[in-house]
């Protein structure tokens, strides 16, 4: 945990308005960081997460929240941005297994070079992002492998970074939890879980359907934690 100071460090933190990244912003609060919050509209099946990312950084009293717009869907080849059905009523061995259609080509590699973008112009060298690698669906993207990577690749691509003016990091405080441990410390925290939203295929009224893999882990975690998900789910 960095050291109390008068003037706290920046740090840009991707927001997408779900449980995870919700708890990733809280943690970096509790770190001291003045956080800037970054989220996209990346062309997603429904706006519901834009709205919650923008609930939760307002709840957060964040120093500023953008939206990025930025339409994956030019490309398509996901479940989240193409006309392809959301898989539903997946049991855990079923999302542990391979690659789901619910990958967004890319997509974390993408945010975070955006983000990237954005640190290095608010002269942050830090920046949190929500992955995690023990209750995930299969995502490459969540891995630490990845992350080691793009934090390699940071203080090589970037002008702070040659220049020696410090050293990027990629803060990922949740990535050896449970979905029940990132829900506990979220708790601790003080995050409010009624105002995020972790569905895939939401109801046009926003409600979470309750079966595809995202809301499956999201009510695993929460009993696992012995806590009520605060959110009304459709099924």
């Amino acid at each position: 945990m960095p050291q109390s100071k008068d003037s706290p460090d920046p740090a840009v933190v991707l927001l997408s308005g779900g449980l995870d990244s919700a708890t990733a912003l809280a943690v970096a609060q509790r770190d001291e960081f003045e956080c800037h919050a970054i989220s996209f509209d990346y062309g997603q099946r429904h706006r519901f997460e834009l709205d919650a990312a923008r609930r939760v950084a307002r709840a957060a009293g964040v120093k500023r929240q953008i939206t990025v717009p930025l339409d994956l869907r030019t490309f398509g080849g996901s479940a989240l941005t193409d006309d392809i059905d959301v898989p539903k009523g997946r049991d855990q061995s079923e999302m542990e297994t391979g690659i789901p259609i619910t990958y967004v080509p890319a997509r974390n590699t993408i945010f975070l070079s955006i983000a990237l973008g954005w640190a290095e112009v608010l002269g942050a060298f830090d920046l949190f992002i929500g992955v995690n690698a023990v209750d995930y669906s299969g995502y490459p993207d969540c891995r630490p492998e990845f992350i080691t990577q793009f934090e390699s690749l940071a203080n090589l691509a970037t002008q702070a970074g040659v220049e020696g003016r410090g050293r990027f990091h990629i803060h990922t405080p949740l990535i050896d939890l449970t979905k029940a441990e990132i829900i506990s410390l979220g708790r601790e925290l003080g995050v409010d879980y009624s105002l995020t939203h972790s569905c895939y295929d939401p109801a046009d009224d926003g409600a979470p359907c309750g079966r595809c893999d995202s809301c499956t882990l999201r009510r695993k975690g929460f009993a696992e934690a012995g806590l009520s998900d605060p959110l009304h789910y459709a099924n």
